[in-house]
């Protein structure tokens, strides 16, 4: 069970006002530990006289610490640095807008969500990939191998195949496993989650993960070359446009 209102008093006093703050990590991917830490995500609006001056500013603020007997680690990017990101083939801020776990959203957040469908591209496949492949190194370089960058292994490809199938950004590993039905996936969850942050498993399943990495690797590129989404995003007017709004002061920051 998340204490969202516990997360929302680290939130609150953040120095800068929020569009939205969201759970990332291992409670939106399906597969917390009883130890871990609550990762928060989001975007802040610095104010209009650092954005026009010399200053950078707070591009990103990062605050952590234990709150409550809560781990948490909130992020948060300016909304201009956090926007271009969106136009990237960046599929991280992409999950962090559409995650369910939402701890603050002001109104313009529904908006923001609308236009990053028209960010969403067949190369975010490149995204995953990418990821799928240094997790895996991270995991067989270990003695002996852990469970979580394996799980993490499959939560990218799995979040990858399905994204190239059907557009829909959704990295919650149980869900996407509803769907591939592995299942060896169900073991290794529940391994994940009754057990210490790092543990591990037995060095004997590496040969076995081996072959079902490779496969789901192909099949991640197989679902790129096919895929009906488009090639690059739509959405830098719309999210131009939104900018220049919140700075110009039409923001109404508003708790969900």
């Amino acid at each position: 069970m998340i204490d969202y209102d516990k997360m929302m008093q680290h939130v609150s006093v953040h120095p800068h006002p929020l569009l939205f703050a969201t759970i990332s990590g291992a409670h939106l991917y399906g597969f917390p530990s009883p130890d871990s830490d609550f990762d928060l995500r989001g975007v802040h609006l610095l104010p209009i006289e650092t954005v026009l001056g010399l200053d950078d500013g707070d591009q990103t603020v990062e605050k952590e610490g234990i709150y409550d007997g809560l781990e948490i680690d909130l992020v948060t990017h300016d909304a201009s640095k956090f926007f271009a990101l969106m136009l990237r083939r960046n599929g991280y801020v992409l999950e962090q807008i559409f995650s369910p776990l939402v701890v603050f959203e002001a109104d313009e957040f529904a908006e923001l969500k609308s236009i990053a469908a028209d960010c969403i591209t067949k190369h975010h496949a490149h995204h995953y990939l990418g990821f799928a492949a240094t997790q895996w190194k991270l995991f067989g370089k270990e003695s002996p191998p852990r469970v979580k960058p394996l799980l993490y292994v499959y939560r990218v490809l799995l979040t990858g195949i399905h994204l190239m199938r059907t557009g829909e950004v959704e990295a919650n590993l149980v869900k996407r496993n509803e769907t591939a039905k592995l299942p060896f996936l169900g073991d290794l969850i529940a391994q994940k989650q009754s057990g210490p942050e790092k543990g591990t498993l037995s060095a004997a399943d590496l040969d076995f993960h081996t072959t079902q990495y490779e496969r789901l690797t192909a099949e991640l590129e197989a679902a790129y070359e096919v895929s009906n989404l488009r090639d690059l995003p739509t959405a830098r007017p719309a999210l131009n446009d939104l900018l220049v709004r919140l700075r110009l002061g039409n923001f109404s920051p508003t708790s969900s």
